[in-house]
């Protein structure tokens, strides 16, 4: 008797068909967008030291040449011509922010900010540690020249914390993981709010209510129907230019489109079954019925339903995300990192305050604000953190590279600016490294059964 041979792979019987909860569908999105900021972080680092490299090197007229190149265009009394640096400051990190809101939007319905009670502790925490730095910046440069930049160390990085986390695996509690980056998430919030209000000047309400205008079109085009994604992008575009001739800074228009994005399929999970098994069942029982054209245009639906099934927000965040990572981060990085290190700076004021309010301002912040509210019963810790814990997140959340770049840029100009990058990137570097050893050193090694994967998300109960 000859022996029965297995299925081959592509078999549906091959292996067994597992079940998935909502909390599954939910969680797979935050597990790719980990694994993402994890390698990303990495490459900024590299950008970072490039871009410094470069800065101090006999190429720093020849680098720095290349972002005050003129581009753009003229049509008639309109002219679009601004330096290379400024189109990726403000055209460029649009797709940053609208990525952010994206994430925004997928933490308010599906992630920890849905709900109060789990939110609570990282809201808090992340207002005590945008209010804290700020404090500490104001109090040295209250009535100095570099006065305006007391948003510049109110930011995390998500990137480089959660690069930072990966590097211990499992040693970083999964509450710890879950706090932190919503902590960073609602930080985005507070960054925008920021840079919306404290740094918008000359505002022009023709160029507002236009684009509060274009808003409006996507709101209706979102409730007829509208699909086509070419559509959106030609009307994003258009409130860019509005918003950017406003006086408001234009990145604010990628957040609130990002926010505007629907969570909700078109076609539902069992009608795009039902049709998928309609059409199986003509394509093999009943080809014949079916004329060339006809199935061409058959499996076309099947292509057209196969995207629809499959919400706009997670379909755009999983095809935008990398390129932001991989792609428009690191330009930002290269054109904003680099700045010429003198030994006189390394003490001016504004270095000087920024890097305390990222180092001390941060964690400070953070372990106060969010151990008020665990006292007072609004907030409790998570399961496994303790207070060390938090004070070494906190730390990790002194890292803030991308934001805090992006706002000295916004805040200051000329060797202010310059003293405020070193300091970001002092301040950052000493945060980082202290929130690692306080994590690494007094965090206990997992013991008993198999290490999950330092990137994993955790299990449902846990959030």
């Amino acid at each position: 008797m000859e022996p029965t041979q297995s299925p081959p792979p592509t078999s549906p019987h091959s292996r067994p068909d597992l079940p998935i909860g909502l909390i599954d569908v939910w969680m797979r999105p935050l597990a790719r967008f980990l694994e993402i900021e994890a390698a990303s972080g990495v490459l900024l680092v590299a950008c970072a030291c490039v871009a410094l490299v470069l800065a101090n090197s006999p190429l720093e007229h020849v680098f720095h040449s290349i972002w005050e190149f003129p581009i753009g265009f003229s049509l008639g009394p309109f002219s679009m011509i601004f330096p290379l640096h400024h189109w990726i400051n403000d055209g460029l990190m649009v797709i940053f922010f609208f990525v952010v809101g994206l994430e925004l939007k997928r933490e308010f319905v599906l992630g920890e900010l849905r709900d109060p009670h789990k939110a609570a502790l990282p809201l808090a925490a992340a207002l005590g540690g945008m209010i804290a730095p700020a404090a500490i910046y104001l109090s040295l440069q209250l009535g100095e020249p570099g006065e305006r930049g007391w948003g510049i160390p109110m930011a995390t990085d998500i990137a480089f914390v959660v690069g930072v986390m990966a590097l211990m695996g499992s040693r970083v509690p999964h509450g710890l993981r879950i706090t932190l980056l919503t902590l960073a998430i609602a930080d985005d919030i507070g960054a925008v709010i920021v840079i919306a209000i404290g740094y918008s000047d000359g505002i022009s309400g023709g160029a507002l209510a236009a684009a509060a205008v274009g808003f409006g079109v996507c709101f209706v085009f979102r409730r007829i129907g509208v699909r086509a994604i070419p559509v959106y992008v030609l009307l994003g575009i258009g409130i860019w230019l509005a918003v950017h001739s406003s006086g408001v800074h234009p990145t604010v228009a990628g957040v609130l489109l990002g926010l505007m994005t629907p969570t909700g399929a078109w076609i539902k999970e069992r009608s795009f079954r039902d049709l998928l098994r309609d059409v199986v069942s003509h394509l093999q029982g009943e080809r014949k019925a079916y004329l060339p054209q006809d199935q061409h245009a058959v499996l076309r639906q099947v292509s057209i339903a196969s995207r629809e099934s499959v919400p706009p927000l997670e379909r755009l965040e999983t095809g935008l995300h990398p390129w932001v990572a991989f792609g428009v981060m690191p330009v930002f990085a290269l054109a904003n990192a680099g700045v010429r290190i003198e030994v006189s700076q390394l003490l001016h004021p504004v270095e000087v305050a920024v890097a305390v309010g990222l180092v001390l301002g941060k964690p400070l912040g953070i372990v106060v604000f969010g151990w008020i509210f665990v006292r007072a019963g609004l907030a409790r810790l998570p399961e496994g953190v303790s207070w060390l814990a938090m004070l070494g997140g906190g730390f990790l959340a002194g890292i803030g590279f991308t934001m805090a770049l992006f706002i000295a840029g916004l805040a200051l100009d000329g060797a202010l600016l310059d003293a405020a990058k070193i300091g970001i990137l002092s301040g950052s570097l000493v945060a980082g490294i202290a929130g690692f050893l306080i994590l690494y050193l007094f965090l206990p090694e997992p013991t008993g059964g198999p290490e999950p994967a330092p990137l994993a998300v955790g299990e449902g109960e846990n959030l």
